[in-house]
């Protein structure tokens, strides 16, 4: 017992110390903000950095292509015709959507070609709220399911506002990535973003201080 509330102790201050570095309510230039995240960190595995986005509307959602690995791998789902050699992790057919039913959710992305859609139409109700439903404006209904898949292998990441929400949480690195490689993946969601729809940008590791990023310096 005794010994937990130490390392809770120690985690304390570490926080502490990682908040203290970042100046309350200042808006900081794209690489400091950057900087400041990363060296506000305190795992001791390598982190991933998030990006926060506010932005000015709901139901925002799309993918967008980062020059560099934002350190995460999507598992993805295909329905339809030509799924079992798209590269997909896992080949959805009726059981698959049994599954769904029963609340199974072990992946990241569902695409699918137009034909299933009214089988996962059934299951709308779960995959909708986690924004898992396929959907056009993302690529996610597709009639080549093998490009879709490796696109989404290769660097496309979805974005999404939360549910009922106009928040965005991506990730756009590791803690252990050079400054310039997670700089050039925020620009790029910004960039399709369009800033006009950003209202205020934080990132924060893992664990560690959020620093907010002036959108001008981006």
């Amino acid at each position: 017992m005794a010994k937990k509330q130490e390392e809770k102790s120690k985690r304390s201050k570490k926080y502490q110390k990682a908040v203290e570095a970042v100046e309350k309510g200042k808006a900081y230039p794209l690489k400091e903000a950057v900087d400041l995240a990363k060296q506000s960190s305190y795992t001791k595995f390598n982190g991933t950095l998030e990006l926060h986005i506010n932005t000015s509307q709901k139901g925002i959602r799309g993918l967008v292509t980062m020059p560099y690995s934002a350190g995460k791998n999507l598992r993805i789902l295909a329905f339809g015709k030509g799924a079992e050699d798209s590269g997909a992790d896992i080949v959805g057919n009726e059981e698959t959507i049994e599954e769904i039913n029963k609340g199974k959710i072990n992946f990241d992305v569902v695409v699918t070609t137009s034909e299933w859609m009214p089988k996962l139409a059934k299951v709308a109700r779960i995959l909708g709220p986690r924004g898992l439903m396929p959907n056009p404006k993302n690529g996610t209904i597709t009639e080549n399911l093998a490009k879709t898949v490796a696109d989404l292998q290769g660097g496309k990441t979805e974005y999404k506002t939360e549910a009922n929400g106009q928040v965005i949480h991506i990730a756009v690195g590791k803690v252990i990535q050079p400054t310039d490689e997670v700089s050039a993946n925020v620009k790029a969601l910004q960039m399709v973003l369009g800033k006009s729809r950003v209202k205020k940008l934080v990132i924060s590791p893992t664990m560690g201080a959020g620093v907010k990023i002036n959108p001008a310096s981006i």
